[in-house]
């Protein structure tokens, strides 16, 4: 009888165990199971990478197959309150002659019509305040630029470094999804404009547009307003998207979509360290 009474009671305590175990598992950034997401998961990537030993597959957070700095990158962005995406993003077809592909929803959104996560160009983790005091490539100016700067009038002490593209590191798509994942060109956004239909609707309460390919394929893109300081702005009637192409006459500014009801425009004149969302875009192959 004690015997049995032991075993039952050890199966118990395994069924007890097992959920914590599933759930583990299941929560994206918990690389090394400890039910908690934080810097310890962070340097269990950073373990890995450097040829340790450690989980792999918890490791590989965006799903891409690979641990690299974006699995990093995604755990920074977990811990500092954005939304942790599903591993598997999904891309439309819309038809376009590129080939490019379109995601579904906004990197950190669970949904096409959640806003998902706003960022300062050039960054890859949101933040609470935007500012020039807090971005990441300048020196607290709009005058101050650090990296990304092709006049030198915009520079730190006239610093230049011709770079008018984000690199991969830089790109909040990439650096959050995975290599497979970039935030859109200039070239990619006038294609979506000139090859695409756009209609101005609203979808389980959320408005914005809907955007239709050649193919009859759409996306949506929510009217998520954008951030500066602490403040979410002209949210429900203007939708913001950052592309990973620098502005033109000052390297201060770089490109942007933005669209309300009735148009849709890509833009130079916002600062960059202002918070926009980002729809990523996967460029097939021939």
């Amino acid at each position: 009888m004690k015997k049995i009474t032991i075993i039952s009671n050890v199966m118990l305590l395994m069924a007890w165990l097992m959920p914590l175990s599933a759930n583990a598992v299941q929560t994206v950034g918990d690389v090394n199971n400890d039910h908690d997401v934080n810097i310890a998961d962070v340097n269990a990537v950073i373990n890995i990478i450097l040829g340790g030993v450690g989980n792999n597959t918890a490791a590989d957070v965006n799903g891409d197959h690979d641990v690299n700095i974006a699995d990093v990158n995604m755990i920074i962005n977990i811990i500092l309150g954005g939304t942790a995406p599903s591993p598997n993003h999904e891309y439309v077809d819309l038809g376009l002659p590129s080939g490019t592909l379109w995601a579904t929803c906004n990197v950190g959104a669970s949904s096409p019509e959640d806003y998902g996560d706003y960022f300062a160009w050039g960054e890859t983790t949101p933040k609470e305040a935007y500012d020039w005091s807090n971005y990441k490539w300048c020196n607290g100016d709009n005058d101050t630029m650090t990296k990304y700067c092709t006049f030198s009038n915009s520079g730190y002490n006239g610093f230049t470094d011709g770079k008018a593209e984000l690199d991969p590191e830089d790109d909040a798509a990439t650096a959050n999804w995975g290599s497979s994942a970039q935030m859109p060109s200039l070239t990619q956004i006038q294609e979506l404009k000139k090859q695409c239909s756009w209609e101005w609707t609203e979808r389980n309460g959320v408005k914005g547009q809907l955007v239709t390919g050649p193919n009859g394929n759409t996306i949506f893109l929510p009217a998520t307003g954008y951030r500066t300081d602490y403040s979410l702005n002209l949210d429900g009637s203007y939708g913001f998207c950052w592309l990973r192409t620098l502005g033109s006459g000052s390297s201060s500014l770089a490109c942007n979509l933005n669209y309300k009801s009735g148009a849709v425009n890509w833009e130079y004149k916002y600062p960059r360290y202002f918070g926009f969302t980002v729809r990523a875009v996967h460029v097939t192959q021939n």
